[in-house]
């Protein structure tokens, strides 16, 4: 009998899961995870939260954590040398990741042999949270055309992309190559909950045609060309990630599709300027392979 999509994914996250217990003790870049899973970079982070409940950092970081309550507890070894097994570089640095987690001081844990622990949700997910409650998500399989682009590229955290859309904008307006049929798409090549808000990686684009040609910091490629899984996320851009987890989550872990090595694209169907955040509407558009 042919395995389950679902079943395959979560056979591979589980690899996962058990090379990361057997090689807590060093560093675990996200690119040596992925290929262990056999997922590409782009989308390997979003299926193990699908798959596990919870983003590859606080994975790591809750495994690392619980380690270090046994070592309080059964081991006689010094406090600092404990943070040092769990990857902080300072006692000031474990004693705030452990008490976020567990409502106490390593010290106040070791000290009451570990009853003064209220543990708090190590991952820092709102279970509450959710997008449009127990709707099924729509999701329709669209071939989308390759597509010319302009495009500024942005590093740094999402919440300031603001700034290469003004520059993007005002130099396709003044070359006259805004117009009603300009596509504004976005390119997220990083997770925030894996990538340090200082690295994230994001273009914003505007489609053009053959005569524009890049200056500055305006460069031009293509994208887009094959067949995409594409939901509309409906509100602020601050909430796009509910709408990724449940198509991670619930979408793709129950079709048989398999995803391409490539980033996902948003699709930004309205105005931000002159359209109120709980009427926004982004198309997220997840790249397929060709069945």
């Amino acid at each position: 009998m042919k395995e389950s999509t679902e079943q395959v994914y979560r056979q591979r996250i589980l690899r996962v899961q058990m090379y990361i217990q057997q090689n807590l003790d060093r560093d675990l870049p996200l690119e040596e995870l992925a290929r262990e899973s056999h997922f590409s970079e782009f989308h390997f982070h979003r299926i193990f939260r699908a798959v596990v409940g919870e983003p590859i950092k606080e994975h790591i970081r809750r495994l690392r954590l619980e380690r270090a309550v046994s070592n309080l507890k059964y081991t006689d070894n010094s406090i600092i040398n404990i943070a040092f097994d769990a990857g902080y570089q300072t006692h000031e640095a474990f004693t705030r990741a452990f008490k976020a987690v567990f409502g106490c001081s390593p010290s106040d844990f070791r000290s009451s042999n570990g009853t003064a622990v209220q543990r708090e949700n190590a991952a820092g997910i709102n279970e509450s949270e959710s997008v449009d409650g127990d709707i099924p998500m729509k999701v329709e399989i669209k071939n989308i055309e390759k597509m010319r682009v302009a495009f500024v590229r942005h590093v740094g955290p999402y919440d300031e992309v603001g700034n290469a859309w003004d520059r993007l904008c005002m130099t396709l307006g003044k070359a006259g190559c805004l117009g009603s049929g300009s596509q504004f798409v976005g390119i997220c090549y990083d997770d925030p909950d894996v990538t340090a808000p200082e690295k994230i990686r994001y273009d914003a684009c505007i489609t053009v045609d053959e005569s524009f040609e890049p200056e500055g910091d305006i460069a031009v490629q293509t994208i887009g060309g094959g067949e995409y899984a594409v939901t509309t996320h409906f509100g602020p851009y601050n909430k796009l990630g509910l709408t990724y987890n449940k198509l991670f989550g619930e979408w793709l872990l129950q079709n048989d599709r398999e995803l391409r090595s490539e980033p996902c694209l948003e699709f930004y169907l309205n105005d931000p300027d002159c359209t109120e955040p709980e009427d926004l509407l982004t198309d997220i558009c997840l790249p397929l392979k060709s069945k």
